[in-house]
């Protein structure tokens, strides 16, 4: 009696290889998805850490201004972001500005009524080749405060 070419045996063989080779296929690409979920997160965490030090350092500047013509140079906001620049790499360093109740800029002191607005802003590159290819995204984030005397 003579054997079918086609037996289980070698069926089992070839597909026991057809799924390695489909795995080797497959694999490069999940790990493209989970390497882009993993930089998408990252970047969540980076905007929101840009946005709370924006609120961060609003907040104090505007219970602590400085001297007239030096907004925002005291010491607490100095260890404000110092301390949030520990948190978020790259943190640039911040814009004071000082806003009347309409929203126009303030070129003299700043007094009590009249509002503390910081923009600050943080580069962030993606680590996965490509989403890499967009370049670096500025994480840009504004906060307003009213100046308490």
């Amino acid at each position: 009696m003579r054997r079918a070419p086609w037996t289980t045996e070698s069926i089992s063989r070839c597909d026991r290889g057809s799924a390695m080779v489909e795995f080797a296929l497959v694999l490069p690409i999940f790990l493209m998805l989970l390497l882009a979920v993993f930089d998408l997160g990252r970047m969540i965490y980076m905007f929101n850490g840009v946005a709370e030090a924006a609120r961060e350092l609003a907040r104090v500047t505007s219970v602590h201004p400085g001297t007239p013509g030096a907004l925002g140079s005291t010491t607490q906001t100095a260890s404000v972001l110092a301390a949030q620049k520990g948190l978020i790499p790259n943190l640039g360093n911040p814009t004071f500005t000082c806003v009347d109740i309409d929203g126009s800029s303030v070129t003299e002191t700043c007094v009590a009524g009249m509002q503390v607005k910081v923009v600050i802003l943080a580069p962030y590159r993606p680590v996965t080749p490509v989403l890499s290819l967009i370049g670096t995204i500025d994480l840009k984030s504004s906060s307003t405060f009213s100046i308490q005397q």
